[in-house]
């Protein structure tokens, strides 16, 4: 033993080892004019935390520290001089030693995994750095070993793992497509029903699709200055004419967690990243169903509703025809008062009764006239109710040879209003078209239905190839009873006047199109429901 080694050394190291330390590369390793003593890169060795051994080059034990007797269980006496095999477990492949001998004598550093046991005969896992240490002719003369035991990391990695595959099999099990966004809208994690949609919606990124569409009633989804949004369920995205299979219904829900950012600047000041976990369950099935079983009580109710609008027209028809004689009744009383002429006072006493027999029709019929019930005003889908009225009058299409030329817009926001006179303000306008068409003899029978969405308002747009109708009568169709019959267009009525009526009660505008050239096109334009109102709707 050399007369430079540490008392508390004696005894634990070879000669060949001792000779290592006071080696000319421990000397070597040393700062000049700064000599440290060579005890203290002994205790650097003997104190350091992982667990070191150094072998010669055929494995045999040279030397060992504290933590690798506290790692292995084997204290120096036990273990000096014995081959490193003995702490090999034969659940390590040979490959895998085979890699270590042919790296290490190659003088190449090796770092990997084994399967070790400690004296007691318990395995645990190694994480092994082995080094070749080279004499001052540049030949291997030892290894040194470094291994920590990293069972316990081994095993809370795997649990990681396994549930991480855990949560993706429940996710990709699930009939319900599920995406999980950063606030930045990119897609962290999505499912197999999610990958689905990108085929049959022809979106890259559906969920960024329906956020769109989501945004439109329920504003920002990320609000500035709150931790976690709210979370919402069961938001309903209509989706019109996507791909082949038509018409589409989603129920979008979504709900908020956060997590510790992972990144080292962030490890004393702590800081969370927010993410959305977006579920779109498609609900047409449904919604198809509902639509079959509802389409018949939508063309009793409309029936009805016509019905009772046929009779009002019919008595509002007739006080109109009173009105007129009336007015000239009223008129020659007030010229025969004014030349207060006593001869015709028989007349005039006649001209009276008349009068005041007129005034009891009229407010007779005006009590006859049947009320329209009011309907209650909600948040509507205006490309829903579009579509309904198409559904209820296909068969009135096609026994006119009539085209429909249905062009929605991708995302449509809704309308607070009532269903059912927005219904009878849409079907009016179509049987206006296709009379219109039917009178003109239009060799092209075709309607063109399109709706669009500005910043606040939404605009629908329902043009026939009819003739026309000239500017100087554009204004005069919205008043009652005007007829163009003449020229072949509408009919005499209050169907206009309805329109018109339904619209100022749903604070809309409606005008014909001075530039539109092959027919006639009525403009309807409605302002967009307030926000965290409606219900979402959407097309494509």
């Amino acid at each position: 033993m050399s007369k430079t080694t540490p008392d508390f050394f004696k005894g634990q190291l070879t000669p060949d080892v001792v000779e290592l330390f006071t080696s000319s590369s421990v000397e070597a390793g040393r700062k000049p004019g700064n000599p440290l003593p060579l005890s203290l890169f002994i205790k650097a060795v003997e104190q350091a935390p992982v667990a070191i051994s150094i072998t010669d080059k055929k494995a045999k034990i040279l030397y060992i520290n504290e933590a690798f007797t506290e790692v292995t269980g084997y204290r120096a006496e036990e273990i000096l001089g014995e081959n490193e095999s003995k702490l090999s477990d034969k659940c390590t492949p040979r490959e895998v030693y085979y890699d270590l001998w042919h790296t290490i004598t190659r003088k190449q550093v090796w770092h990997g995994q084994l399967i070790n046991r400690r004296k007691q005969g318990e395995r645990y896992l190694a994480d092994l750095t082995i080094a070749p240490m080279l004499n001052e002719s540049g030949k291997i003369s030892h290894y040194i070993g470094m291994h920590r035991d990293v069972t316990q990391a081994y095993r809370a990695e795997q649990q990681l793992n396994n549930q991480k595959h855990l949560i993706e099999s429940v996710i990709n099990a699930s009939p319900v497509a599920m995406a999980v966004l950063d606030s930045d809208h990119r897609i962290i994690l999505d499912n197999q029903m999610y990958k689905m949609l990108v085929s049959e919606l022809g979106h890259n990124e559906p969920a960024r699709f329906f956020l769109d569409a989501l945004r439109q009633d329920m504003s920002d989804l990320w609000p500035e200055g709150v931790s976690l949004p709210r979370a919402f369920s069961n938001r309903e995205v209509r989706v019109e004419g996507a791909g082949r299979r038509g018409t589409r219904w989603f129920a979008c829900s979504g709900n908020w967690f956060s997590e510790e950012d992972a990144r080292a600047d962030h490890f004393f000041l702590k800081q969370s990243r927010q993410y959305l976990l977006l579920s779109i369950n498609d609900i047409t099935l449904q919604r198809r169903q509902q639509e079959k079983l509802q389409l018949q009580a939508l063309r009793d109710m409309m029936a009805e509703e016509e019905h009772i609008r046929s009779i009002r027209e019919t008595l509002l028809g007739a006080m109109h025809q009173i009105r007129q004689p009336q007015n000239q009744i009223n008129a020659a009383i007030q010229l025969m008062a004014q030349r207060n002429d006593t001869n015709n006072k028989p007349l005039k006493d006649l001209l009276s009764q008349v009068r005041q027999m007129g005034e009891e029709t009229l407010n007779t019929l005006q009590r006859c006239v049947p009320e329209i019930p009011e309907t209650a005003v909600v948040p509507v889908n205006i490309n829903q109710l579009l579509h309904e009225v198409m559904l209820l009058y296909s068969t009135k299409f096609l026994a006119n040879g009539v085209v429909v030329d249905w062009l929605p817009n991708p995302v449509l926001p809704s309308v607070l209003g009532s269903a059912n006179k927005l219904r009878m303000l849409f079907k009016q306008l179509l049987d206006n078209a296709v009379n219109a068409m039917n009178r003109g003899g239009s060799r092209e029978r075709l309607i063109k239905i399109s709706t669009t969405v500005g910043r606040d308002w939404i605009y629908v747009a329902i043009a026939d190839t009819g003739p026309g109708i000239p500017p100087h009568q554009r204004n005069k169709v919205f008043e009652p009873f005007f007829t163009t019959q003449a020229m072949g267009g509408l009919q005499a009525g209050m169907g206009l006047v309805m329109v018109k009526e339904i619209v100022n009660q749903h604070s809309g505008l409606i005008a014909i199109d001075p530039n539109y050239k092959n027919g006639c096109c009525f403009n309807l334009s409605f302002p967009v429901c307030p926000k965290n109102i409606s219900t979402v709707t959407g097309h494509e």
